[in-house]
Formats: C-alpha cells, sequence, structure tokens
C-alpha cells in the first residue's frame, strides 16, 4: 500500500500500490524525497489553486450564480506602501513540509504562504514520484503556480526523498527495497529523512505533515478489511506521531507542527470509507495529546487544520469531490469558493508568532460549513426563506 497525500478534501485516494503494506501518495502530503544522490531542486513556490474558474451552480432550493470578484487596492501616483497592521513574519525560519508531490493542492499552498511570510522550505516527497516532481519543478512547469504575492518565485532549498509509512530502515519490506520505483533512493525512511535535514540543516522550525492515505477508501466501512483499515490509519495518522517524534528532536523551542484533518472524523460524511474517517479522528485526537507531551517537554505548538473540499488531484480519486464541492458551496454560511491560499494563510498564521497560545486545537478552514446541522439546499427547507448569497 503507497501513502497517498490528499489534499484537497483531505481524502485519501486508492491508487495503486507497489505492495500491501505501501501507501501511496497523492498530496496533501507525498512522502518526501530526495536525500544523497538526488538532484537538489530550488524551487519557488506560489499555489495555482486559487486560479479556479468561477462556479455557477443550480441547487434543488433555489439558483445559486457564484462569482468570483478581483479587489486591488489603488494608491496614488508617488504614495509610498507601507506596511501596517500585524503582519505574519517568518523570516530566519525554516519548515518542513511532508506530502508534496506537485503544485496542486493545500501541501503546495501552505508552502507558499510559509515562503511568503520569509520561511525557508523543505520539502518531503513520496519516493516513487520524486523524479516527476523534481523533473517538472527543473523544466519549470511549475513557475507559474510559484509566483508569491511580491512577484518572486518560491524557492525550495532542497526536496528530500520520504515514505512515511516506514519509519527506519529495518521496517522496509525487502519488496519494497528491490523495487524499481525505488531504485536509486536512499536514506528516505522517517527517521533518515530527520537525521539527513540535521546533517544539511542543523535546525527546523515548522514541520507540516499533508499526508493521507486508505487503500480502500471507496469502501464502506462494513466492507473494510482489517488490512484496509489499519494501512489507513498507518499512513494517515501514525505517520504524523512518528515525523513529530523523530523531529522534535531538531526542532527549535517555541516552533510549530500542522497537519490537516477533514470533517470526516466527527460527521458521517458517506463516500468516505475504508477507515479514512476513523484515521482523520485519530489524527485530531492524537493533535490533543502530543499538543501536551510536546508542550511540555519541548515547548513545540501542535495544531490541525480541518480543510474543506478542493478539487485536488488526489481528492478527485475519490470520485465525488465535485460534488462535496457543490454541497459546501450550497450549504456553508460563506457561499464562496474556498481557496487553497485561505488554508495555506492559516497555516502560516498557525507557525507564526501571532499564534504563540494555540495549540491542541482544530481550527476550521471550510466557509464554516463545519457549523451547519443540515443542508439547507434541501427541499424541505425551500419554504423557510433561507438567505443566499447574491
Amino acid at each position: 500500500m503507497a501513502t497517498v497525500v490528499g489534499s484537497g478534501l483531505q481524502m485519501a485516494a486508492a491508487l495503486p500500490c507497489i505492495s500491501s503494506r505501501k501507501i501511496c501518495t497523492a498530496d496533501p502530503v507525498l512522502p518526501v524525497l530526495g536525500g544523497k544522490g538526488h538532484t537538489q531542486s530550488k524551487l519557488s513556490s506560489s499555489s495555482r489553486i486559487s486560479s479556479v474558474k468561477p462556479f455557477f451552480q443550480r441547487f434543488s432550493s433555489a439558483p445559486v450564480k457564484f462569482e468570483k470578484s478581483v479587489i486591488k487596492a489603488v494608491s496614488s501616483s508617488g504614495e509610498k506602501e507601507t506596511a501596517s497592521g500585524l503582519p505574519i513574519d517568518l523570516k530566519g525560519k525554516r519548515a518542513f513540509i511532508a506530502g508534496i508531490a506537485d503544485d496542486n493542492g493545500y501541501g503546495w499552498a501552505i508552502a507558499k504562504s510559509l515562503a511568503a511570510a520569509g520561511a525557508e522550505i523543505l520539502v518531503g516527497t513520496w519516493v516513487p514520484a520524486l523524479n516527476i516532481f523534481e523533473t517538472s519543478l527543473r523544466r519549470g512547469k511549475f513557475d507559474e503556480s510559484r509566483v508569491l504575492p511580491d512577484g518572486s518565485l518560491m524557492e525550495i532549498a532542497k526536496v528530500y526523498a520520504l515514505d512515511a509509512v516506514y519509519d527506519s530502515p529495518e521496517d522496509v519490506p525487502e519488496d519494497v527495497k528491490t523495487n524499481k520505483r525505488y531504485a536509486g533512493a536512499s536514506n528516505w525512511t522517517v527517521q533518515e529523512v530527520a537525521a539527513t535535514v540535521k546533517q544539511d540543516y542543523g535546525t527546523i522550525d515548522i514541520l507540516v505533515h499533508s499526508l493521507a492515505n486508505g487503500p480502500e477508501v471507496t469502501k464502506p466501512l462494513l466492507e473494510t478489511s482489517r488490512k484496509g483499515y489499519l494501512a489507513a490509519l498507518s499512513a494517515s495518522s501514525y505517520s504524523y506521531v512518528s515525523l513529530l517524534k523523530h523531529f522534535i528532536p531538531i526542532m527549535n523551542p517555541g516552533g510549530s507542527s500542522i497537519s490537516l484533518t477533514y470533517i470526516a472524523s466527527e460527521k458521517i460524511i458517506p463516500g468516505y470509507g475504508g477507515g479514512m474517517s476513523s484515521a482523520k479522528a485519530a489524527l485530531e485526537s492524537d493533535t490533543r495529546v502530543l499538543s501536551f507531551e510536546a508542550g511540555r517537554q519541548h515547548k513545540i505548538r501542535v495544531n490541525t487544520i480541518s480543510a474543506g473540499p478542493l478539487r485536488s488531484r488526489a481528492a478527485k480519486a475519490i470520485g465525488f469531490i465535485d460534488t462535496m464541492i457543490d454541497y459546501s458551496l450550497a450549504n456553508s454560511p460563506l457561499q464562496k469558493e474556498l481557496l487553497a491560499d485561505e488554508v495555506g494563510n492559516a497555516a502560516a498564521f498557525l507557525a507564526s508568532p501571532l499564534a504563540s497560545a494555540i495549540t491542541g486545537t482544530v481550527i476550521y478552514v471550510d466557509n464554516g460549513l463545519h457549523a451547519m446541522g443540515v443542508g439547507v439546499d434541501s427541499p424541505v427547507f425551500a419554504e423557510l426563506n433561507i438567505p443566499k448569497s447574491v
């Protein structure tokens, strides 16, 4: 089973895996690729995800038109722009983001926001996806989506090969070691990646977990095998425990660790099966426990972001992401498109000194959908004159 990272709906897609023990990555978090012997790429990161086309949807209760408007601030000629308010400043900070394999998803958006705030970016990519990711970066395929707000390109200091399903070399089965998709890669278990980052950079300040996968995600829970269920927990929740365990020794006091979760952890989402809802619930519970342990022992803050649905590649593999996006648009308190950058900006805030007293918390970035108790687009509510966006 391979680790799949689902950045869009934090859904793990059942992708072809090289072995039943392997996790396939597909964004919100792909294991990091890199290490010695790999090409070191300098990347710029600016999420292209926010450039999604406007939506026109018709729901059962009433037609709703969603349009994206762009507002530009204009200053008079000769007027000099000055910073105001409480800027998010991460200059001098270093972030390791596990689970990026393309420029489409929440992991990439988080990297972009952290970079825009001044942080140095290190990326962990799933081993089988490493060559494609680095080649695309090198050839400039991601250049448009690497643009930061100031017009510069986000640089990725180094890309590491990573498979977060394995803690140490001793855990890797022989069929994975000899698989051609891992040929040429080295030092890609969690323990080895943490040691290599320490050797290369000494310390980090921010750890981001954007990984998830469930090989049986399309199966109802009652049809999920024990093997599939445990695989979902291993790739989607224990991988975070492992990453934090091995990276904490090189994290500076006052640092921040962030993961991505999904509302299926606490509400029923038909179609999000295979133990993935259980894995997200475990991830949120672990966030609270880890916040205590990491806070008391290492002064590290631990939070998770519950993100709304996004049309990422990983989420599309589930098969009903468009339905979930339509549902969110129709029923959220804020009837607007959810942008990956909004999740990225929330992560930048949580990683900054502005959030110095926030830990053990689930932060919802979903246009408020988590607060709803019913779907107001149902015909049942047609006569209630429920307000809609215009």
